[in-house]
């Protein structure tokens, strides 16, 4: 399988449903470890297994993209995850009012 974005790391916020987990699954499946984002924790622990079980690497941030003690939270979590290689390479914001 090919995986044009091992190595890399991205931030999906809104990743609990619709397009934002879509594209977290969608760079999973390239190879991605990604840091979903969204408020409903449920949500992002049901999609974080999903990438597991695929073989990925996923860490679920609860937050609220609307909040910055959230988004340093996020930011702070994503930067310190061994699974992640301590860097940032993607960052898809799809959540926000």
């Amino acid at each position: 399988m090919k995986e044009p974005l091992k190595g890399k790391t991205a931030i999906v916020t809104g990743a609990s449903s619709g397009i934002g987990r879509a594209t977290a699954l969608a760079l999973a499946r390239d190879g991605a470890a990604v840091v979903i984002h969204a408020r409903r924790k449920n949500r992002l622990d049901e999609l974080a297994a999903e990438i597991a079980a695929a073989g990925g690497k996923a860490l679920a941030v609860k937050g609220d993209p609307a909040v910055t003690g959230d988004i340093d939270s996020l930011l702070d979590q994503a930067l310190g995850w061994e699974g992640g290689g301590k860097k940032l390479d993607i960052v898809v914001v799809n959540a926000g009012r």
